[in-house]
């Protein structure tokens, strides 16, 4: 039965940047050996409805046709992974906006806004500088994925 748009679908896959490095991965055993635990996830297959917008479009079109136990690498291009990095989703804000709340700003570091989370740049004098941009934009990404299971579009309705 291959996948097709409308289908849910459970995957394993990991992620990697073309230089091999692993950012993200559903095996816990890949995880750890990578240096990318994280205690509080869960880890096992991801279950999504393809076409649905609910991974990126690359993954979702690589799944397409792919059947229960099939295994695929499928290398993404930032266009459709998270897109390019837009200068409009770098701003700056007073520091003040930091020290009012008791936060001392550091380069570097994420922070929870109003608006999301966004990366802090550059500190200095006259302000903060906050990138809201997705890490992974501009990034190319190699994926391993693996079909578990596949539900046809109507029986994975609940």
């Amino acid at each position: 039965m291959k996948v097709e748009a409308g289908d849910s679908v459970k995957f394993h896959y990991v992620g990697r940047f073309e230089n091999g490095e692993v950012f993200d991965t559903s095996y816990e055993d890949i995880a750890r050996k990578n240096d990318i635990f994280v205690e509080e996830r869960e880890y096992g297959p991801l279950e999504v409805t393809v076409g649905a917008g609910e991974i990126i479009p690359g993954l979702e079109e690589a799944m397409i046709g792919m059947e229960v136990g099939e295994k695929k690498t499928v290398t993404v291009p930032p266009e459709k992974a998270y897109g390019m990095p837009r200068q409009e989703l770098v701003v700056k804000i007073p520091v003040s906006e930091f020290t009012q709340v008791g936060l001392e700003p550091i380069e570097g570091m994420y922070v929870m806004t109003d608006s999301g989370i966004a990366k802090i740049v550059t500190v200095t004098e006259d302000g903060v500088e906050l990138d809201f941009n997705h890490p992974l934009a501009g990034k190319t990404l190699v994926f391993e994925v693996e079909v578990v299971e596949v539900k046809k579009g109507s029986e994975g309705a609940n």
